[in-house]
């Protein structure tokens, strides 16, 4: 599945117009790339890595990480990183999004994005980005 950087885009804006701020496996649902079943099952740790429930290659992955990283940064939201635990009784074990476990690409999806005061004109669509 091929999404292009507008649906990324539109994401990102709805979810910053929504929460003020942005969340790469919140985007990943939004565009369709991963349903609200699956985030479920692996939020719950039924499913060892986020991208094995992807409905896109490791390829297209990248990109769109890469592109929600890109808007980011022309945008001026602020980075702050996320602790991702399973859902449920027991303890609360880290969930790995990758395959690889590198990390660097666990950083970048566990990653949220902030709106800050002077970005908050993308919510209300007077940016131009």
């Amino acid at each position: 599945m091929k999404v292009s950087s507008e649906q990324i885009c539109s994401a990102i804006k709805k979810s910053l117009f929504n929460k003020d701020y942005a969340a790469p496996v919140e985007i990943l649902m939004e565009i369709g790339v991963l349903s609200k079943k699956d985030h479920e099952a692996w939020r719950f740790g039924q499913v060892p890595y986020l991208e094995k429930v992807c409905s896109t290659n490791l390829k297209n992955m990248s990109e769109i990480m890469k592109q929600i990283r890109i808007y980011a940064q022309k945008t001026g939201l602020k980075a702050s990183w996320t602790f991702y635990h399973q859902y449920g009784k027991g303890s609360k074990k880290q969930l790995r999004f990758s395959k690889s476990g590198n990390k660097y690409i666990e950083e970048a999806y566990a990653t949220h994005y902030l709106a800050r005061n002077e970005s908050c004109n993308i919510c209300n669509g007077t940016s131009s980005v």
